[in-house]
């Protein structure tokens, strides 16, 4: 058995709170900068809000929706799988959760050396 190593993915929670913006605004994206506002959390918009950069980067989807990072950001992260979760709270951002009074962050994990190879090759990790 094989499988994807992503390195993007969301928590249930994330999802929920997806669906729910996705209810409201119709498609969506993320983009996780390290600029201003809230640094380096993920901000979500309705697709096409924000202007997509030649150096922003897509890492993947998380719950159908495109999840992109500024390059120098992803020098950072690029060993790691990223979780994105929801905490309550209200960021300083332009991101569609905060009037929920809720706001999306990241959670890295870094990739085992199996993984890493993977990941940079672009192919299945087999399960042994």
């Amino acid at each position: 058995m094989s499988k994807i190593i992503e390195r993007v993915i969301a928590t249930e929670e994330a999802k929920s709170v997806i669906d729910k913006l996705c209810k409201k605004h119709g498609e969506l994206m993320f983009h996780q900068s390290g600029g201003c506002c809230d640094g380096s959390a993920p901000m979500c918009f309705e697709k096409g809000d924000f202007i997509i950069g030649s150096r922003d980067i897509c890492l993947g989807q998380i719950h159908g929706c495109n999840f992109y990072m500024a390059s120098d950001q992803f020098e950072f992260y690029k060993s790691m799988q990223l979780t994105i979760d929801v905490s309550p709270g209200r960021g300083s951002s332009f991101s569609l959760e905060i009037p929920l009074g809720l706001r999306f962050m990241t959670i890295s994990r870094i990739f085992s050396d199996d993984e890493i190879l993977f990941v940079r090759e672009g192919k299945l990790l087999s399960d042994a």
